[in-house]
Formats: C-alpha cells, sequence, structure tokens
C-alpha cells in the first residue's frame, strides 16, 4: 500500500515509518521540523527511513500545505502530527495547540473527503479521560479532559467520527496511552530521567511518584496502527495501552537497575492537568484489531535506555 504519515520525525511517526517500509509499503512523510525540540534528533529518526527508495520526505507545515500532493494516491493516512505535552498546553501556548492539533486534522480530514482511503488512522490520547474513575477503563467512559491538550485531542476524536459519519472518511482513533522506548521526545518523562540519571544529575518527579501510569511500548503503538489500518471500524475509538499499571517510583526503579546508578530525585508539587493514575482497558482493541501488548515495562525501558547511551555517544 501507499501510507501518508503526518509527523513523520517524531517518536512514534518515524517507528511506524520504520515499520511500513520493513513490510514493504511505500510512505510520504511528511513534517514540519517545528522547534518543539531539536531538530537534529527529528533527522536522526528518519535515517532509516530516508535510506529506502519507498520513502519520500516532505518538509512542510500542514497548516499551511496543499494537502491534495500529499493525499495523492494514498491508501492510509496515519495522521501522528501534534503538539504534545499536557504540561505546556496551558495559557498562551493553547493557540498552537489548537492550530496544529485541531485545525489540521480538520483540514486532513476534509481534504479526505471522497477520495478511496481504507483507513484515516487517527493519533489520539489517554489525557481524553482526565482522571478516570474506572481503572483500567473502557472506552464508554466518558471523557472528562482536565489538561487543554487533552480537550484538542478529543477534539479531533470528534472530527474524525464526525467526518467517518457525516462523509464517509474511513477514520478510526488510537487512544495511546504513555508510550515509551527509543526516540522518545526529550520532554517526555523516561527521556528526561535517565539521562540526567546517565550525566549524573538530579531531576524532577512531581508527586510523590506513587502515581500510576499504563506505559505502553512503541512497537506495540506501531502495531495497533498497522492493525487498525487493516481492520479498525470507522468512526470507532481504540485505547491502546501496555497491559500493565505501574508506578512512577517502580519505574524509576527499574531504570536504576538497569543503568546501575542511582536517581537523584528531587520532588515538586502535582502539576494541573496531570491525572493521579492512567489504566487501559484493551478489551475493545483486542477484539477487534487482534492488538495484543507484547513488551513488559522492564524491557521497554531497557530499550530506551540502551537508545539514549548510543544518542548521547555512551557505551
Amino acid at each position: 500500500m501507499r501510507a501518508l504519515i503526518t509527523g513523520v520525525a517524531g517518536f512514534i511517526g518515524s517507528h511506524l515509518a520504520d515499520r511500513l517500509l520493513a513490510d514493504g509499503h511505500e510512505v510520504v512523510g511528511v513534517d514540519a521540523f517545528t522547534a518543539t525540540y531539536d531538530t537534529a534528533q527529528k533527522r536522526r529518526n528518519i535515517e532509516k527511513a530516508l535510506a529506502s527508495a519507498r520513502f519520500r520526505l516532505v518538509e512542510e507545515d500542514l497548516r499551511t500545505a496543499a494537502l491534495e500532493p500529499l493525499l495523492d494516491g494514498a491508501e492510509v493516512v496515519f495522521h501522528q502530527a501534534a503538539t504534545a505535552g499536557v504540561r505546556a498546553s496551558w495559557g498562551a501556548e493553547f493557540e498552537g495547540y489548537t492550530a496544529n492539533n485541531v485545525n489540521v486534522t480538520q483540514r486532513l480530514l476534509e481534504a479526505s473527503k471522497g477520495r478511496a482511503l481504507e483507513r484515516f488512522v487517527y493519533a489520539s490520547s489517554s489525557s481524553i479521560y482526565g482522571q478516570s474513575e474506572t481503572l483500567p477503563t473502557p472506552e464508554e467512559t466518558i471523557p472528562r479532559p482536565i489538561s487543554p491538550y487533552g480537550v484538542t485531542k478529543l477534539a479531533g476524536e470528534h472530527l474524525a467520527r464526525l467526518y467517518a459519519v457525516q462523509h464517509g472518511v474511513p477514520a478510526v482513533s488510537l487512544r495511546y496511552f504513555t508510550v515509551i522506548g527509543p526516540r522518545q521526545r526529550p520532554d517526555m518523562a523516561f527521556h528526561k530521567f535517565a539521562r540526567a540519571m546517565l550525566e549524573g544529575r538530579r531531576f524532577t518527579v512531581y508527586g510523590d511518584g506513587e502515581q500510576t501510569r499504563d506505559f505502553t511500548y512503541v512497537a506495540d503503538a506501531v502495531e495497533a496502527n498497522v492493525r487498525a489500518a487493516e481492520r479498525g471500524e470507522p468512526g470507532g475509538v481504540y485505547n491502546i495501552g501496555g497491559g500493565a499499571r505501574v508506578s512512577v517510583n517502580h519505574a524509576i526503579a527499574l531504570l536504576e537497575e538497569i543503568l546501575g546508578v542511582a536517581a537523584l530525585v528531587e520532588r515538586a508539587p502535582v502539576q494541573h492537568g496531570d491525572p493521579h493514575d492512567t489504566g487501559a482497558d484493551v478489551s475493545r482493541a483486542r477484539e477487534h484489531l487482534g492488538y495484543e501488548p507484547r513488551t513488559p515495562i522492564r524491557e521497554a525501558l531497557a530499550e530506551e535506555a540502551r537508545w539514549l547511551k548510543a544518542f548521547l555517544g555512551r557505551s
């Protein structure tokens, strides 16, 4: 198939590109290389993809780019591009979140009307749930986001369903739960934690560390995208989690074992928009997509640590 991946140089997008190319597909990847973090890391993320004759990189800003040439010939769209991060979404930064997470999603869906797409796979987030009272959380739970970021991802979901129902765009939404692994963004917790530990620096944990997350390995998230493209129900939403909920303190202890160094932790107050617990009920994804998370958290953190050491030029 021929796939379009937005945000192709990002954490999940670059892994997805590698997977599709390894499976023999053609990929057009679009990325604006915004300065949300070091663009050199983003370009390094797609080095393997760039070496393939079946990969074409388009450097465009989806807020203004002509979308028709990008979509021409595409059979599947994987919409990974977004402005991410809960804490940064408050205040004046919200305008960027609405532009990149809501307006761009609407532009892509509008441009997809009437095309012979097999699927339009939208990357959503567990942030749409906020602090759920039910753990693990099923998709039927009423979304109550507690961050502006979560609001924008939920708006994207609503748009995906709207275009599926009203215009026949075969849009499927995947709610990612805390994806970890190689190429993780430098603003994400375990990239920051592991790097600080390797460099002998202190790092900040917000709250007492007993908050829990459903950590999902990036290869499992990629597998979910591939399966959603093949058999996801248009208009449907699916939780994509790692299958086990552990505390932040436990995950840090695992990093200490993996890296062989002690964590120098500083505590700070809980930040606005951070839920205390997240946990995915993946029953629907298991039934509809055949999705099954396969990578336990210790292995996922070990792979991230191995990548980070190489990225930093350490043995």
